[in-house]
């Protein structure tokens, strides 16, 4: 039963409009959410803090070369690291985990901002995850791209389906 002003978007069958598609959509965000959050819990957890060490104690604990590309573009950010930076990260971690969260929960209740919100959120990124492509193909950039480019699509097709009722 529908609340007072509330209406359900409900195809003939009975099916919800987006289906288990929105639900898991909904469930990428949060959890996306959720990684943003964690990791700005660990860069407050850095402040007041050498956080120098702290880079050089993990490269050492992976048995990583320090000279090598990636851990040398790491240890000169941990270099540069101050407690003023990590409070502005972790503040913009938070707000990036408030907006998936919300996201996330307009998804779930199949809310139509909610949607075109993923829609052109999720568009944004698919230009620099092409150019990402284009400088060096890996893996994990095409199966990013793969993934924006389903949950966009899906949530298109959702759109357009609800337009032709």
């Amino acid at each position: 039963m529908a609340r007072k002003g509330k209406t359900r978007k409900v195809s003939p069958g009975g099916k919800r409009r987006g289906g288990t598609g929105i639900r898991l959509v909904a469930l990428l965000e949060a959890a996306k959410g959720a990684v943003v959050i964690i990791a700005g819990f660990g860069l407050m957890a850095l402040i007041h803090r050498d956080v120098q060490a702290v880079a050089e104690d993990v490269v050492r604990h992976l048995h990583i070369n320090p000279a090598r590309h990636f851990p040398h573009i790491f240890l000169d950010a941990a270099a540069a690291a101050s407690d003023a930076r990590l409070w502005a990260l972790a503040l913009a971690a938070m707000l990036y985990a408030v907006i998936r969260f919300a996201e996330a929960y307009g998804l779930w209740r199949e809310r139509a901002w909610a949607e075109w919100f993923g829609i052109i959120s999720g568009a944004l990124y698919l230009p620099v995850e092409v150019y990402e492509l284009t400088v060096r193909v890996s893996v994990i950039k095409v199966s990013i791209l793969l993934v924006n480019l389903v949950v966009v699509g899906w949530l298109i097709r959702v759109r357009w389906i609800m337009k032709g009722k």
